[in-house]
């Protein structure tokens, strides 16, 4: 059976590049193409509604298909845990299923579990995302889901230390790591998370080089769990068997991945 697909900001970015690995998925019919400015009532007759908009009108978008009984799929950024928590309620009352992508990377998913693998052993950790000048918020959605399953990783151990966050040039606090936005062109998307203890210090790192590349194993895996998901889930590690289990995260679906994924560079070193 065709799952019938409409994308709230398939004109930019992000959501031309769903648009293409969804119209190139045989189970799946782009039935409506809205941007962020078009009458929200387009959606009506999709089964699966997927949010690429603005984080001013994204939580109308998840709303109005919750409101619908239609499942949504949401690569929207700006999603912090606790603006979730304000649609979780109407998600569980409309028995319907909302997943939230901070980021469709595959590499970004493995970066982000490494990091809350290591947090609980280093007392400072702090987030330096990149992105290209045209981002309208910051820190990134990613950058916000790495510091939040870092602290849940620390639980036991307490909040990271962060001398002197007082100071705005020590950046924006979240979930008690320090993160650092840098918006400049001719970058796409890199995250680094710096974890330092006495002697020595750990980075990890992810650059995105090519979205499409990069974005389109991660769609085609949400595509397929938001089509039959119930209840709130955040993050593709929801649905991905990675080895790790990370606190605070939904239990992992099985799932099948490509061994490689072109278009991103994940590494870490230490020094």
């Amino acid at each position: 059976m065709t799952t019938r697909v409409a994308i709230v900001g398939g004109t930019g970015k992000l959501g031309g590049v769903i648009r293409a690995v969804t119209d190139a998925e045989p189970d799946f019919e782009v039935i409506a193409v809205l941007s962020s400015r078009d009458e929200i009532s387009a959606i009506d007759g999709a089964d699966l509604v997927v949010d690429a908009s603005t984080p001013a009108v994204s939580i109308d978008v998840v709303r109005a298909a919750i409101e619908r009984g239609i499942n949504v799929l949401v690569g929207t950024s700006g999603w912090s845990a606790e603006r979730i928590a304000l649609v979780r309620p109407l998600v569980q009352a409309a028995e319907s299923g909302a997943v939230f992508v901070p980021n469709f990377s595959l590499g970004s998913v493995m970066g982000t579990a490494l990091s809350a693998v290591a947090a609980p052993f280093f007392a400072s950790i702090e987030i330096v995302e990149s992105h290209r000048e045209t981002k309208v918020d910051s820190p990134s959605g990613t950058a916000v889901r790495t510091a939040e399953l870092i602290a849940a990783a620390r639980s036991t151990v307490g909040p990271v230390e962060a001398t002197h966050v007082d100071q705005r040039a020590r950046g924006q606090q979240v979930a008690s790591v320090p993160v650092h936005s840098l918006r400049r062109p001719g970058v796409i998307a890199r995250q680094e998370v710096i974890l330092s203890g006495p002697g020595e210090s750990l980075s990890i790192v992810h650059d995105t080089i090519d979205p499409a590349l990069a974005y389109a194993p991660g769609i085609r895996l949400a595509l397929a769990a938001a089509r039959d998901a119930r209840g709130v889930h955040i993050g593709l590690d929801s649905f991905l068997d990675i080895g790790v289990r990370l606190s605070g995260a939904a239990a992992p679906d099985e799932a099948v991945v490509d061994d490689e994924v072109p278009g991103q560079v994940a590494r870490a070193t230490g020094s």
